[in-house]
């Protein structure tokens, strides 16, 4: 099978980090049990070449690690039950509350478990009238694994077509909620910039000065407080553009990164255990793919999310 090499420059964020927990920040969609398969196996090195094989291994800031990824088959998604919340459906598409930890399409490190593997065990037909190997029958746009929220999905090609048209068109509204840690400072305000890869570490994104593409966010201030010593702020976002992880860039890029974002700053000084980012896709607005009709979908607040927003 073959395999892509990957190398990480460890700085002083992940220093005493264990390895496996490391790792799955700076590989985003990959679950920990596939991470500590790569380690055991001695795919994870150091740059002098040494197999690290302990999971729990601390790193050290200026670390320099290589990782051997063996690249994914390509396999149809197998099919798998369907739990999710429907929001809206019918013939033409699908609005569904994706949960927290749940990667949307099958990729390295995450070949089930996913969306697709669940709308191709309540849908079967879909395998057949999406174009094979793609392994994301339906999916018009994506939300992070740890984020929560609305995800719309087509049901046939023609639907995928017009949807996806409509997200690139930004004929879509897209209004998330955040806790952040800090506050802003304006209550409201407007984030433009160039969002590409991260000069340094390559997993990452920033706000670039070239080699990037525009970005546009919206933020509102709904509320602030304090909890165990540390504020905590409740924002609505919306984004115009669809950049990737947009708001976590630039929330972090004024100095309020989303509670529990472990990549861009949000587990610092936190002032309790977070499990993941505190982001939720609350409000989807878009044209419906066969009438044109403009609609509207809401995502319940998840509990985890609602506990702390309730405290502040």
């Amino acid at each position: 099978m073959a395999s892509k090499h990957l190398t990480f420059n460890i700085d002083a964020d992940d220093a005493g980090t264990r390895l496996d927990r490391c790792l799955s920040r700076l590989i985003p969609g990959s679950s920990r049990s596939f991470l500590q398969k790569l380690i055991r196996e001695g795919l994870v090195r150091t740059e002098g070449g040494e197999a690290i094989i302990v999971p729990r291994y601390p790193v050290r800031a200026g670390m320099r690690l290589s990782v051997e990824v063996p690249e994914a088959e390509n396999t149809e998604p197998a099919p798998e039950p369907f739990g999710f919340p429907i929001l809206y459906e019918d013939d033409w598409m699908l609005v569904i509350a994706k949960p927290a930890g749940v990667v949307v399409h099958p990729a390295a490190g995450n070949p089930d478990g996913t969306v697709v593997n669940a709308l191709l065990g309540r849908y079967p037909a879909l395998a057949s009238q999406f174009p094979c190997g793609t392994g994301r029958p339906g999916i018009v746009h994506r939300l992070d694994k740890d984020t929560s929220g609305c995800l719309a999905i087509a049901k046939t090609p023609d639907a995928q077509f017009k949807l996806c048209s409509a997200f690139a068109g930004r004929e879509t509204e897209k209004t998330y909620l955040a806790l952040v840690r800090g506050a802003p400072r304006n209550s409201s305000g407007e984030i433009t910039g160039l969002i590409g890869r991260h000069p340094v570490n390559r997993q990452k994104m920033a706000v670039v000065e070239r080699n990037g593409k525009l970005a546009i966010t919206r933020y509102r201030l709904e509320k602030t407080g304090v909890i165990q010593y540390t504020q905590i702020s409740l924002m609505r976002v919306r984004i115009l553009t669809g950049r990737t992880h947009q708001i976590r860039v630039h929330l972090a890029s004024i100095g309020i990164p989303v509670l529990g974002d472990a990549v861009y700053g949000g587990t610092r000084h936190a002032p309790f255990p977070v499990e993941r980012q505190m982001l939720h896709a609350w409000k989807l607005r878009l044209p419906h793919p066969e009438t044109g009709e403009m609609l509207e979908f809401t995502a319940p607040v998840p509990e985890d999310f609602a506990r702390i927003a309730e405290e502040i």
